[in-house]
């Protein structure tokens, strides 16, 4: 793609075009892209890197950050009449906000007669070749921020024709400088990537947000908050939550048992007050029976609320485990990391896998220190054994599934009642 320069835009031509020549716009994505609109690039980073200053003009580059942009000048000739308009994006200035400042982003339009743009964006020149690959461009896949999915980058800039002088202290490079590390941290989906031409929008989303999720992941890694970036949560346990403040350990324990074997149950509870945080994680010992709770218990009526389960995507069992084990090996003088093949060894969330023997066997709100300052307690006589507050009705209990109504006889002698819709 080509573009044409008019001799009456000098300021802003002679930086675009020493711009070009030390080949600062390489490796630059494209920001945005507004079907039958324009497109917007400009900026070596994006507008989404902590790193970006937004662009600089060649005055910046060459005599600091206190160049970085100037005024715009705006010619009323030049409009954004047709199709391939190539103008530099403006911004308030910083001091007038009545006047607009421009820096290095441009943008090329992709439709006619877009009037809106005049008096923003300053006209400098318009494409004369390569209409196809603003076609392309037009019908990119974009997220809801105008991005596209996958990368849309200047590749190189070449100047058939410079007619200003370059700068005593201008370097240029001999040849294209390879992509910063700031730049290739910027990458979504590869731009010379090939995707197949049957992937649709939507293949391609789920493409990017899985690269998103990897990143994210390697970098907990890094941290130490997960062990290996590939750790997955545990197939065998349900997530439970939109609980009733009243419902407790015990009856979940006695309502999801009879899927199958439970081997932990526990209503998370706040660390402090002890109050019920409204969610819950139950442990089976096999996955089928996890499964068959899971499209079963949809939607159950418990103490007068709508449960929700769902799969456990919690990992931070097997994260505690990890650093455990990693912590008694360092402190043994043998150093090293408990590694995947031991992790996958332990993907139960009871305590007695990390060989600490708990009342309850999740970890997800007391660390060891609650716990032990709890037991102490407990061994005083100061509170009752369970975390869980002790009810004082001596009723039943009622739980109500698409199917049948359960009554669950309390461990009084009163009579159980049944709860109804």
């Amino acid at each position: 793609m080509s573009t044409r320069l008019p001799k009456f835009v000098k300021t802003l031509t002679e930086s675009f075009l020493k711009l070009c020549k030390i080949k600062y716009y390489n490796y630059s994505p494209v920001s945005s892209v507004q079907k039958n609109f324009s497109f917007q690039t400009g900026d070596p980073l994006g507008p989404w890197s902590k790193e970006s200053d937004g662009g600089s003009s060649i005055w910046g580059i060459l005599h600091g950050s206190s160049k970085r942009t100037y005024t715009a000048e705006f010619n009323k000739r030049l409009k954004h009449t047709e199709r391939g308009t190539v103008s530099m994006a403006t911004a308030p200035g910083s001091r007038d906000p009545e006047q607009r400042e421009v820096g290095s982003q441009f943008l090329i339009t992709l439709g006619d007669g877009l009037d809106y743009l005049d008096g923003k964006a300053l006209v400098f020149g318009k494409v004369v070749e390569g209409f196809d690959t603003l076609e392309k461009i037009n019908n990119a896949f974009c997220d809801e921020k105008d991005r596209p999915l996958q990368d849309i980058r200047v590749r190189h800039t070449i100047i058939l024709d410079d007619p200003f002088p370059d700068p005593d202290d201008l370097i240029i490079p001999p040849e294209s400088p390879v992509p910063t590390p700031a730049q290739l941290a910027t990458v979504r989906i590869a731009d010379d990537e090939d995707l197949g031409e049957d992937m649709d929008e939507e293949a391609m989303d789920k493409l990017r947000r899985d690269r998103e999720a990897k990143a994210q992941a390697l970098t907990l890694e890094m941290l130490g908050d997960l062990p290996f970036a590939e750790v997955k949560p545990p197939e065998n346990i349900l997530f439970v939550c939109k609980l009733n403040p009243v419902t407790q350990d015990e009856d979940l324990d006695l309502i999801f048992s009879r899927f199958g074997k439970i081997l932990s149950c526990e209503v998370i509870r706040d660390r402090k007050t002890g109050d019920s945080l409204q969610y819950a994680f139950i442990e089976f010992e096999e996955q089928k029976d996890c499964e068959q709770a899971y499209f079963k218990m949809q939607g159950v009526l418990i103490d007068d609320h709508r449960i929700h389960v769902d799969f456990s995507q919690s990992v931070s069992r097997l994260s505690d485990t990890w650093r455990t084990a990693t912590n008694k090996k360092r402190s043994h003088g043998k150093g090293g990391f408990g590694g995947i093949a031991e992790l996958e060894k332990r993907k139960q969330y009871r305590g007695a896998d990390s060989g600490e023997k708990y009342e309850r066997g999740y970890g997800m709100v007391f660390d060891r220190d609650d716990i032990r300052k709890s037991k102490k307690t407990e061994s005083l006589g100061t509170r009752d054994r369970s975390r869980s507050p002790s009810r004082t009705t001596n009723d039943s209990k009622g739980y109500r599934d698409r199917d049948r109504v359960y009554t669950v006889p309390s461990k009084g002698k009163a009579p159980g009642r049944m709860y109804r819709d």
